[in-house]
């Protein structure tokens, strides 16, 4: 099987440079796999498409200001995008100009805040040792990662709407987005319905790295850590024992839950590199929630798996002709 063979063309203009004007007020496509129906709906009515019973499951993690912008030893501008930390001040981190970033360089990001760097890996990553602990002066040093396709720079109102209302923890460097339509009007009326989990999957490089190899086969994707509780455990558990439908909020918590699926959900800290694409059989998700997703990404591949290749993307033909927005700040999807 082919990348190339979920690339899909999307005209610039629908890809979405800011977030609607509230929460919630979203174009929201719905996908019936089994009777391969597409409803063209708004997001505010989402609760009205789950059913009594249904375990809905969201990802808390917090998007920490991952993006920093210095100067190199050279007087050169330096932009870090902070990946993972990997010890005491070490991070694994994306450096631009990465070429030029070698190993032993120095990097400063304000009066007193430098770094240097330790390592050169590949694809642009860079161990990175800070002299200070980074995470305690993001909020003051560092930018929200807005992802690249996002042509501004950062405004004010992206620290809140590029963060869901239920974050709570973690350390994510994108934002989950699926959950970004979520406002607290429309929790309550879930809850009235539904049973709610929460979980932390820590969004990472894997979300947003680009498929290198032309066989999707070949492809792997980074680890990502991902948390559950003990009353998540639980929670999960009894859903699954009691075969009510679970409906995952987003592809982060897809991956989670069938990762966790294979050691029962036991709660704590893991980690997934699960890629799921085309062929894959699902054990635990019965429904998705998520966004419009890039071409030829892990996520579209994902999408695929769960709605069925030819069918998604179909809907997505139809949605590039009916002007839906894309990516981050675009509009949903519901497939069930």
């Amino acid at each position: 099987m082919k990348v190339k063979e979920f690339d899909f063309y999307l005209p610039p203009h629908l890809i979405a440079q800011h977030p609607p004007k509230e929460r919630g007020n979203s174009r929201m496509m719905v996908l019936e796999r089994s009777a391969a129906k597409i409803i063209h709906d708004r997001f505010y009515n989402f609760p009205s498409y789950l059913r009594r019973g249904d375990l809905v499951v969201i990802n808390i993690t917090r998007v920490i200001k991952a993006r920093l912008i210095g100067r190199r030893s050279t007087g050169g501008r330096v932009e870090l995008l902070l990946l993972r930390k990997k010890g005491e001040n070490l991070w694994e981190t994306l450096g631009k100009p990465a070429r030029r970033l070698k190993k032993g360089e120095k990097l400063s990001f304000g009066p007193g805040l430098e770094a240097l760097v330790a390592e050169e890996g590949q694809a642009g990553k860079r161990l990175v040792r800070f002299l200070f602990p980074v995470e305690k002066e993001l909020d003051k040093i560092g930018r929200v990662p807005l992802p690249p396709y996002i042509k501004r720079k950062p405004l004010p109102e992206d620290e809140e709407r590029y963060q869901t209302v239920f974050a709570k923890e973690g350390s994510s460097v994108a934002a989950p987005t699926a959950g970004l339509h979520f406002n607290e009007e429309i929790l309550r009326r879930i809850r009235e319905k539904a049973e709610m989990v929460e979980i932390v999957h820590n969004v990472g490089e894997a979300t947003f790295r680009p498929l290198l190899k032309e066989e999707v086969e070949e492809n792997r994707l980074p680890a990502e850590e991902y948390y559950i509780s003990e009353k998540a455990s639980l929670q999960l558990r009894r859903a699954k024992q009691q075969g009510r439908r679970i409906v995952a909020v987003g592809t982060t918590v897809v991956r989670a839950l069938e990762s966790a699926y294979s050691h029962d959900f036991s709660p704590g800290s893991h980690f997934t590199e699960l890629f799921i694409y085309p062929g894959y059989k699902f054990q635990v998700v019965d429904a998705l929630f998520t966004n419009f997703h890039l071409p030829r990404s892990s996520l579209i591949l994902l999408v695929s798996a769960f709605a069925g290749k030819d069918f998604l993307l179909k809907a997505y033909r139809e949605a590039v002709e009916k002007e839906y927005r894309f990516y981050s700040y675009g509009d949903c999807m519901f497939i069930y």
